[in-house]
């Protein structure tokens, strides 16, 4: 076996196996303890409601992947551009810094009901929450990436001439992308998150929307399906960050496993 198989089994097989015991102990447990529906759904309960509710489910979960990305991509633009900022001016980090923690502590659902006075009950609540939740570990990573840069190599340019600005050009944003892209995987997690809170009380679409219509017809198994719908989606997309990091930032992690 060669060493790049051996490498994609070892990256593949071990989280696959998890999820399969995680789904047989959950199957296990409710059936032994006769855990009612109502309650806890088996995993094979909730994919036949899955399959019964498809067509009712995939409008909805693409309209939480759309709120999801538009957010995520805002909070990434603004992310990146304050990140750089902060970490490149040391007045800047001090001065903005705790307020970034002041904001980040306000509990995000909180905000949907002023959102909903300001912009109506519909997308527009769902994307500023998935970028709200989203925008703070983008913008505290890539400001920790841009600040830390090491005095000795920061005293060696400039003995060599290179200005403040080439030294962030050169070292400090690009040392800032592994923090980047590190932190895109968590943001894309949250902001999924984020927009699911939203559409749970400010949007008619989604599946948050689709959750709460789900509840209150007691139709727990399509609930969970759209449970699992999300955490898929979440899934695939953190994959795909993944691998752009190991194609962008692949340098960062040479030499690890």
């Amino acid at each position: 076996m060669s060493e790049e198989m051996r490498r994609r089994l070892q990256n593949t097989v071990p989280p696959t196996a998890t999820i399969l015991l995680f789904f047989i102990l959950w199957e296990v447990g409710c059936t032994v303890l006769r855990v009612d529906e109502f309650v806890l759904p088996r995993p094979t309960v909730a994919l036949a409601a899955y399959f019964r509710w498809q067509s009712a489910i995939w409008p909805n979960a693409l309209q939480t992947l759309f709120t999801t990305l538009v957010g995520f991509g805002i909070a990434i633009v603004m992310g990146v551009a304050l990140g750089a900022l902060i970490g490149y001016s040391a007045l800047l980090y001090q001065a903005l810094y705790p307020l970034l923690i002041g904001f980040n502590s306000v509990p995000k659902a909180a905000l949907v009901p002023v959102f909903v006075i300001w912009f109506g009950i519909g997308t527009v609540p769902a994307i500023l929450i998935a970028f709200l939740i989203s925008f703070f570990p983008i913008a505290v990573n890539v400001a920790t990436g841009v600040a830390t840069v090491e005095p000795e190599m920061r005293d060696v340019l400039r003995s060599l001439g290179a200005s403040r600005f080439d030294l962030f050009r050169k070292i400090g944003f690009p040392r800032a992308m592994p923090y980047f892209f590190a932190s895109l995987k968590v943001a894309v997690t949250l902001s999924f998150v984020g927009s699911v809170i939203a559409e749970l009380g400010a949007s008619n679409r989604g599946i948050g929307n689709m959750m709460v219509i789900a509840s209150s017809r007691f139709e727990v198994p399509l609930v969970f399906a759209g449970l699992l719908v999300v955490a898929a989606m979440g899934v695939a997309l953190y994959a795909v960050f993944a691998l752009l990091e190991r194609r962008m930032v692949g340098w960062a992690y040479r030499g690890g496993d």
